[in-house]
C-alpha cells in the first residue's frame, strides 16, 4: 500500500464522516428525525454518535503520518511542537468565531426587549460558548500530537490506559460538590455528575451550550477522553505505517484489533454507560474499535479490490473538511436565524420557508426533514466540488 492509497482511504473515511456530520445537523425540522438521525437521549448510541468520535480518530491517524513526514523531511522536536500548539490554537479560534458568528444576538431577547444594537453585541459576548466540536477538537488534537511526540507507541498506549481508567475513576468514584454522592449514583443525570458540575464552575451558565443550560455535551473534563480517541487513532496510524507488512496483515490486525475493542466496550459500558454526552470510556473503546473497522473496510475496498469508482464524492469532502464544516455552520445560522421577515403567521426564516414551500407541502414530515437535509449535502457538494476542480484546498 503506497501512500497515495492510503491517503485517497483517509480521505473517503473522513469524506464520509463530515458528509454525514453536515447531514444529521441540518435535518429540515429537529422535531421530524428518523432515529437513527439523531443522538441518544442519553445513554447508548446510534449512528450519528459515532461520526465525531470517527472525526477525532482520523485527526490521531493524521496527526501521526504528517508527524512522521516532517521529521523525514529534517524537522526538529522544537519546530513540530510549534506546529502542533499552532495548529490546535487555529483550530480552536476557528470554531470561537463560529460560536461567536455574526458578533450580536439576533432576535428577541427575553430580558432586553427593547435591546439596542450595542446591548446585542454585549449580550452575545456574555453568553458566547466557549466551546464546542472545533473547540473540542483543537483541544484533543493539541493534547495528542503533542504525546504522540514525546511517546513510543508502547507508551501511548499506557497513557491512552491512564486517561481512561483515571477518567473512569474520577467520574464514578469521586464525590459530586452539593450532592453528597459518589458520581455513579449521578451517571442518569446530566446536570448532576462531575463533569456538568465543573463546567458551571468554571466556564458559567451562560457560557454553556444553550441546548442543555446547565453541562456542555463538549465540556472540559469530558475532552480528557477525547484525547484517548485522538491516541487510538495515533496508534492505528503507526500500524498503518509498517510499509514492511503487507496489506493483509495491517488490514487483519484492524478487523480484529477494531472487534476486540467493540465487545471491550460494550462490556464496560455495562458498568461506566457508552454515552457521547460524557464522552465516557467505554464509548472511547467501543467508537475507536468501529472505526478501525470502518477504516479497514475502505482500505480494503479501495487498496485490496481496486474498487474506487464510488469514492469521488467522499474524496470532495475529505480533502476540504474545515471548509465544510465551518462554512455549512455559517450558512446554516445565517438561513437558520438571521435571513428571516415577518408573515401573517409571524416571523420566519429562510430554512422554514424552504423547508415548509419545497419539501413539507408535498412530503411526510420525516421524509421532508431527511430530504431537506440530503439537500443540504449536495449544496455543499456542488461547492466543494469547485474548490476541488480548481484545486483550492484549505489547511491551517
Amino acid at each position: 500500500m503506497n501512500t497515495s492509497e492510503r491517503l485517497l482511504a483517509l480521505d473517503v473515511f473522513r469524506g464520509m464522516t463530515v458528509a454525514g456530520m453536515l447531514l444529521v445537523n441540518n435535518p429540515g425540522s429537529w422535531g421530524a428525525i428518523y432515529p437513527p438521525l439523531a443522538h441518544a437521549a442519553w445513554h447508548g448510541w446510534t449512528p450519528t454518535d459515532l461520526i465525531f468520535p470517527f472525526f477525532l480518530f482520523i485527526v490521531g491517524i493524521t496527526t501521526h503520518l504528517s508527524l512522521q513526514a516532517r521529521r523525514a523531511r529534517g524537522d526538529d522536536n522544537a519546530t513540530l511542537v510549534k506546529q502542533v500548539l499552532r495548529r490546535g490554537l487555529l483550530i480552536f479560534l476557528c470554531g470561537l468565531f463560529l460560536s461567536w458568528f455574526p458578533g450580536w444576538t439576533y432576535g428577541p431577547i427575553a430580558t432586553l426587549p427593547d435591546a439596542t444594537f450595542t446591548d446585542r453585541v454585549i449580550y452575545r459576548l456574555e453568553h458566547l460558548r466557549f466551546l464546542g466540536v472545533l473547540q473540542r477538537i483543537g483541544l484533543a488534537y493539541t493534547v495528542g500530537g503533542l504525546l504522540t511526540l514525546r511517546f513510543a507507541w508502547r507508551q501511548q498506549v499506557v497513557v491512552a490506559a491512564i486517561i481512561l481508567l483515571g477518567y473512569w475513576a474520577l467520574m464514578t468514584l469521586v464525590p459530586v460538590p452539593g450532592t453528597g454522592r459518589v458520581g455513579a449514583e449521578l451517571l442518569d443525570e446530566p446536570s448532576l455528575v462531575l463533569s456538568a458540575w465543573l463546567d458551571r464552575v468554571i466556564l458559567t451558565e451562560n457560557h454553556l451550550y444553550s441546548g442543555t443550560k446547565t453541562w456542555d455535551p463538549e465540556g472540559l473534563l469530558s475532552t480528557l477522553p477525547a484525547v484517548g480517541t485522538v491516541l487510538l487513532g495515533a496508534l492505528t496510524g503507526a500500524w498503518l505505517a509498517q510499509k514492511e507488512r503487507v496489506l493483509g496483515d495491517r488490514l487483519a490486525g484492524m478487523f480484529a484489533v477494531g472487534a476486540i475493542a467493540m465487545v471491550i466496550g460494550a462490556c464496560w459500558g455495562w458498568v461506566f454507560p457508552i454515552n457521547k454526552g460524557l464522552w465516557t470510556s467505554s464509548y472511547v473503546i467501543f467508537t475507536g474499535g468501529m472505526a478501525a473497522v470502518s477504516l479497514a473496510t475502505c482500505l480494503w475496498l479501495i487498496d485490496g479490490l481496486g474498487v474506487k469508482g464510488w469514492t469521488r464524492f467522499f474524496v470532495v469532502y475529505g480533502i476540504n473538511p474545515l471548509v465544510a464544516f465551518l462554512g455549512s455552520g455559517l450558512m446554516a445560522r445565517l438561513i437558520g436565524g438571521m435571513i428571516v421577515w415577518q408573515t401573517d403567521t409571524g416571523r420566519t426564516s429562510l430554512q422554514q420557508f424552504v423547508y415548509r414551500e419545497g419539501f413539507a407541502s408535498w412530503l411526510a414530515p420525516k421524509n421532508a426533514s431527511f430530504l431537506f437535509a440530503i439537500s443540504f449535502v449536495m449544496l455543499w457538494y456542488l461547492i466543494l466540488s469547485m474548490l476541488h476542480r480548481r484545486g483550492v484546498i484549505v489547511k491551517l
